[in-house]
């Protein structure tokens, strides 16, 4: 795949019509966060305040995982987000597959542009497609994973939280050990 510039690769997928999803979206959710960020977080895709806005997690999630990121005193310039499809599934499902691999090489340039030294998995879609297809969330969340020069760690996906209040702690627990890695990067 040709890698794009930023200006290219939003106009890309501004104008993509590659699967389905193009067809139902009000906006193309590409991004939100610092391009130079040393920490990427990528989602599973769009839901329906993403949709309105235009921005990765804006919804009931995204705030909670504001709070988690402010309280952990991770800043808005040391994170980028993104999520694995660039528009909306509707009712909020699951990508399927076709919709997923047709979004991947845009994620991929999305990496290559952002250059970040850590990238945080939110749940088990963005888990499956960039950390490990067969991998279970409840059992490597909360790991390490060092593989091409990231250290990429899989977490449960913020609305996973609002559905199960006992998975806050792990969260927790989870981006501590993100913030540790950030800290220690970013002094290096």
């Amino acid at each position: 795949m040709t890698m794009y510039d930023w200006e290219e690769l939003t106009n890309t997928c501004k104008n993509c019509k590659k699967c389905r999803l193009s067809n139902m979206r009000k906006n193309v959710v590409i991004e939100r966060g610092n391009r130079n960020a040393p920490l990427m977080l990528i989602g599973e895709g769009p839901g329906e305040q993403e949709d309105i806005q235009g921005r990765p997690f804006v919804g009931r999630a995204g705030k909670l995982l504001d709070l988690l990121l402010d309280a952990l005193m991770i800043k808005e310039h040391q994170y980028y987000i993104t999520n694995i499809v660039k528009c909306r599934p509707p009712g909020n499902r699951v990508p399927s597959e076709d919709e997923a691999q047709t979004c991947l090489p845009y994620l991929r340039n999305q990496v290559f542009l952002v250059k970040p030294k850590i990238i945080v998995c939110l749940g088990a879609t963005a888990m499956k497609y960039v950390i490990d297809r067969d991998a279970r969330i409840s059992q490597i969340r909360g790991c390490w994973i060092e593989r091409k020069g990231y250290w990429m760690m899989p977490v449960f996906h913020p609305a996973a939280l609002l559905r199960d209040e006992s998975k806050k702690v792990l969260m927790w627990e989870d981006f501590k050990k993100v913030k540790q890695r950030l800290d220690t990067i970013c002094q290096s």
